[in-house]
């Protein structure tokens, strides 16, 4: 049986080989609808906490939106987890290795880690002192996310459109 060695350098595909990245199409479908409930829960959110709030009998109330975002927003991290994770095998390591889309593929490596660490601190670390810290740190990210998420995306088509091409 041969086994791989585990020692050596990664070895890049020659040239000429086009390794293909596309992911398969209910794969994607979940991937974009995961990420489009998360960015729409997560603004949805911001908006009534920092928008909506309404005044009571003792200061500004809770939203009724604010706690159903929250689950919705819960509910999506768990089922984009699982697809960043089946993404793993079927999409990063051979991206890595093909040498494609390196620098937005990290980037967003390096988002989603964030926002992982942030949704977990958010959830069972912060204090009533460092939450808004951490919130601030986790929306931001979320928001820019969404945007490299769209550029990633772009670029990865682009680029498999020009080796179609050629």
């Amino acid at each position: 049986m041969n086994m791989p060695n585990l020692h050596q350098p990664l070895l890049r595909p020659p040239a000429q080989l086009h390794v293909n990245l596309r992911v398969e199409r209910w794969h994607r479908r979940w991937i974009y609808a995961s990420a489009a409930v998360l960015l729409l829960s997560g603004s949805a959110w911001l908006v009534a906490r920092y928008f909506l709030r309404p005044a009571g009998q003792f200061g500004e109330t809770v939203h009724p939106l604010e706690p159903w975002a929250m689950k919705l927003h819960g509910a999506a991290a768990m089922a984009m987890l699982f697809f960043l994770g089946s993404l793993l095998n079927v999409h990063v390591r051979r991206a890595i290795r093909a040498g494609r889309n390196l620098v937005s593929g990290w980037a967003m490596i390096a988002a989603m880690a964030v926002l992982t660490a942030t949704g977990f601190g958010l959830y069972y670390l912060a204090g009533e002192s460092d939450r808004p810290l951490w919130s601030a740190l986790h929306w931001v990210v979320g928001l820019a996310a969404g945007a490299l998420f769209v550029l990633h995306v772009q670029l990865g088509r682009r680029r498999a459109r020009s080796a179609d091409d050629a």
